[in-house]
């Protein structure tokens, strides 16, 4: 069931931005699997378990980070349980599964959190103010020229000496690959993608437009620490987590101000489980031959899956191929082990098969 204003909304949005395919459905609880097929990726066998979701991921989409869920929320979706009191998200980024559980309709209410302060200023602007974010936006975007990369620099600069949200929207549009990166102290680092000039205000404007109207009087915002900001949450409710992966949080490549080992996120775990909480864990997996990270431990007794992704950004852009293979942790009772990488297929592409 969809959220009785969220027709609305994705009309508004789907008016500027349509959608070319069949029309969009409502995704049933469950997936039913329709093929399965074995595919040699970088070297080896990948056997996939091909699902069919009826429904579409073009929902509207703010803030672009690189690791969205937002193409694999249809796959989620199906795994969540129905009749949610409250929805956390604890690390907010795009809120992608949030935009995705607020327009079926999956939960009462919602809670945005993040350990970063203006990334949570930027999304209650968002919800509460989206004529402000739409002309600041705007404003931000038409003052860049051509050539002119300092002028992404000046606006970073302002930003961490202000913390000015719609800036931090505007860096996060136009920063390389969309990667965000802040050091320890929150300041963000990240540098100028010179190849592109960032989400066109029109289509910002559409999408803060109609994530307001999905949101708007059934969202709290909340700053601070994961387990933190979830302390109320009950058996009632619902945790999604896609806290920063290993690989940027170990190591060099560290791009979030607070890092997360992964002792820390099972420990984490752990107390949500003691607590008889319901949630979804997406951490790390692997790109082609690389692994990311070794998997939690099986004594937290968790459900563990693997979703495809779709093909590496990263691999493409040095002209290789490789596929993204994503973990997801349920907590127990939700699903049962699935054998094989869980990939999507819509309903024009199952008709192929019938």
């Amino acid at each position: 069931m969809e959220h009785p204003l969220s027709r609305e909304a994705l009309a508004y949005f789907d008016g500027l931005f349509p959608i070319q395919g069949p029309e969009r459905l409502t995704p049933q609880r469950g997936c039913s699997t329709v093929h399965s097929e074995a595919n040699r990726i970088s070297g080896a066998t990948q056997m996939y378990k091909d699902v069919l979701v009826p429904g579409s991921s073009n929902l509207p989409h703010a803030i672009p980070y690189q690791g969205s869920k937002r193409s694999l929320a249809p796959l989620i979706g199906p795994l969540i349980p129905p009749k949610i009191k409250t929805w956390f998200e604890p690390f907010a980024g795009s809120a992608a599964m949030t935009i995705y559980a607020a327009h079926h309709n999956r939960a009462e209410h919602f809670v945005i959190a993040d350990s970063l302060g203006s990334i949570v200023a930027l999304w209650r602007a968002i919800v509460d103010e989206p004529d402000r974010v739409r002309d600041e936006y705007a404003a931000l975007w038409h003052g860049q020229q051509a050539g002119d990369h300092g002028y992404f620099n000046r606006v970073r600069e302002r930003y961490n000496d202000g913390g000015n949200p719609v800036e931090l929207l505007y860096l996060i549009c136009r920063c390389v690959k969309n990667a965000v990166r802040f050091n320890a102290k929150g300041r963000f680092t990240q540098s100028v993608d010179k190849r592109r000039l960032g989400m066109r205000p029109e289509k910002m404007a559409a999408s803060v437009t109609a994530i307001s109207r999905l949101l708007r009087g059934r969202v709290e915002f909340r700053t601070g620490d994961w387990l933190q900001t979830t302390l109320d949450a009950t058996p009632k409710d619902f945790i999604y987590m896609d806290p920063p992966y290993v690989g940027t949080s170990v190591g060099r490549d560290k791009r979030y101000h607070a890092q997360l080992t992964q002792d820390q996120v099972a420990a984490g775990v752990q107390t949500m489980l003691e607590r008889g909480l319901r949630f979804a864990l997406s951490y790390d997996g692997k790109t082609g031959e690389k692994t990311y990270s070794d998997p939690l431990p099986e004594q937290l007794g968790l459900t563990h899956l693997h979703l495809h992704a779709g093909a590496s950004s990263q691999a493409t852009l040095v002209g290789k191929r490789a596929e993204t293979i994503e973990s997801l942790y349920l907590s127990p009772g939700l699903a049962e082990p699935v054998s094989g990488i869980i990939r999507r297929r819509r309903p024009e592409q199952a008709r192929l098969f019938a």
